[in-house]
């Protein structure tokens, strides 16, 4: 893996060779949260993507983003390839107090051990990138309340998965929480999830073009055509134009789509604006 390469994308190429401690997890996690989209636009620009680290971790450096398999994925190779202890695990997102809590393999988790403080005797840390507006920093994995730039979280015992955890999202959040099980697990645990969230017409990623990027103090979430800034000054716009949406994507996500051609920009924008159209069609006049 490009390791220079992924810490210059991150900004942080002075982490060169320092050995692993909390504030350098801290920054990792926190510039990796600013700099590095959550997004599925692979999806909609018909480039079916793997979820191999490595692939991952090269589709970062070269600018682009992804979801939970691609940027969790991708940054504990980065972790490890710096030296820090680090365990996947299954997890699941629970979207609504309708659907069911479990770690369902939607969702890959990370932990960090071996870095004892305060708020972590034992030195273990939940690492999640992969939560579009989840975390910004790492939190200890220790039972309690904690807050991160105005948004309230909580880490407590799974009820779904004896021996687990639960992290239960702020209310504004996009979901509930998520569960996930103590037990180390592979990529290869994800594979179906990743085929069903990448190509079924029930996933929400086929049918909504979602990115995100979580800041300090907030996020900021673009869903087809409309743009929400959760956390620090609230706002709603709708990105009326094609040159409204392509200069928020590179100013707000940093994705500039570079390697994608004039034609495929075309099909792109076409999808967007028709999917927005339908969107629309459902809702009331209020």
């Amino acid at each position: 893996m490009d390791v220079p390469g992924y810490l210059h994308r991150l900004g942080l190429g002075d982490l060169t060779g320092q050995p692993p401690s909390l504030p350098a997890l801290h920054a990792l996690h926190t510039a990796h949260a600013e700099r590095v989209p959550y997004e599925v636009l692979e999806i909609w620009l018909d480039r079916p993507t793997t979820i191999d680290p490595l692939d991952s971790a090269r589709r970062i450096v070269a600018g682009r983003g992804g979801y939970c398999f691609h940027l969790n994925g991708a940054f504990a190779e980065l972790l490890r390839a710096l030296g820090y202890q680090v365990t996947r695990h299954v997890g699941g997102v629970q979207g609504s107090a309708t659907d069911p809590a479990g770690a369902t393999a939607n969702h890959l988790v990370l932990t960090v051990t071996g870095l004892p403080a305060p708020q972590s005797p034992d030195g273990a840390w939940l690492v999640d990138l992969g939560m579009g507006d989840g975390l910004h920093a790492p939190l200890p994995l220790v039972a309690g309340d904690y807050e991160q730039g105005g948004f309230h979280y909580r880490l407590r015992p799974s009820e779904a998965e004896p021996g687990g955890w639960r992290f239960d999202h702020d209310p504004r959040g996009s979901f509930v929480g998520m569960d996930f099980r103590a037990e180390p697990t592979t990529m290869a645990a994800f594979a179906d999830q990743h085929r069903h969230l990448s190509t079924s017409p029930e996933s929400g990623f086929v049918r909504v073009a979602t990115a995100a990027r979580r800041d300090a103090t907030g996020v900021d979430i673009l869903r087809t055509l409309v743009l929400t800034r959760v956390g620090d000054h609230p706002a709603r716009t709708e990105l009326t134009t094609r040159s409204d949406y392509f200069t928020a994507m590179a100013d707000i996500f940093g994705i500039t789509f570079a390697d994608v051609s004039p034609a495929g920009r075309d099909t792109l924008w076409s999808r967007l604006t028709t999917a927005h159209e339908q969107w629309l069609a459902t809702k009331s006049p209020a």
